[in-house]
């Protein structure tokens, strides 16, 4: 694993970090995210999970297992008990007719003391913006990121 690739920070929107807190709550250990397509990250160690507008703070980090990806249907039959997605009915909604889907798949959920607001992210790692995609941190970006959320 590259120094580089040692944590990867994603977009999540508020209403499924919520949810995702609440299965983490509930003693559920694993958990996927769902993107369309081809999605990254394919390898790292580290989630941090940046909560978009309104919240707009990195609001927490999780251990990465795996990304899996592949046919809509033949992912949705493996990893939906892990998705915050209640139905088929939802997924589909989502993905919304593409071939391709990813499960960003994680545990030991994380929800910060102190999340760390936008603008004091954007500081700490240089950065004018933060890509809607995601993208990765060193290890010791992501270990400070981590001690001002602890």
């Amino acid at each position: 694993m590259s120094d580089r690739r040692y944590a990867f920070v994603m977009m999540i929107q508020n209403k499924y970090w919520q949810k995702f807190l609440q299965r983490s709550f509930d003693g559920l250990e694993v958990h996927s995210y769902v993107r369309r397509g081809f999605a990254g990250p394919s390898a790292t160690l580290l989630l941090l999970f940046y909560v978009a507008r309104p919240v707009g703070e990195l609001a927490g980090y999780a251990e990465f297992i795996e990304r899996s990806a592949g046919n809509v249907d033949e992912i949705w039959s493996k990893h939906s008990a892990e998705s915050v997605l209640e139905s088929k009915e939802q997924y589909n909604a989502l993905v919304r007719g593409v071939k391709h889907v990813s499960f960003i798949r994680f545990k030991n959920l994380h929800m910060a003391k102190d999340p760390l607001p936008l603008k004091s992210l954007l500081m700490m790692l240089g950065k004018k913006r933060l890509s809607r995609a995601g993208f990765y941190i060193c290890r010791e970006n992501a270990e400070k990121l981590i001690a001002l959320m602890d």
